[in-house]
């Protein structure tokens, strides 16, 4: 089970950006905590939201 739904990355990286920094608010900095997504990445997903998701996660849970 993951994290984030999916479906999220059709939406604006403003978006996702808010979905993101929820999840790893949530998260609290805890180690081990693992970010993915709840179902995979659907086909048609664009792939410049799937760079802009992991390059945020990267940022956001950056110490």
């Amino acid at each position: 089970m993951g994290n984030l739904d999916p479906v999220v990355l059709f939406s604006t990286p403003a978006v996702i950006r808010t979905h993101v920094k929820r999840i790893l608010d949530e998260a609290a900095g805890r180690p081990g905590h693992i970010f993915n997504l709840g179902h995979g990445i659907l086909p048609e997903t664009p792939v410049e939201n799937v760079i802009a998701l992991v390059d945020m996660v990267h940022e956001l849970s950056a110490k």
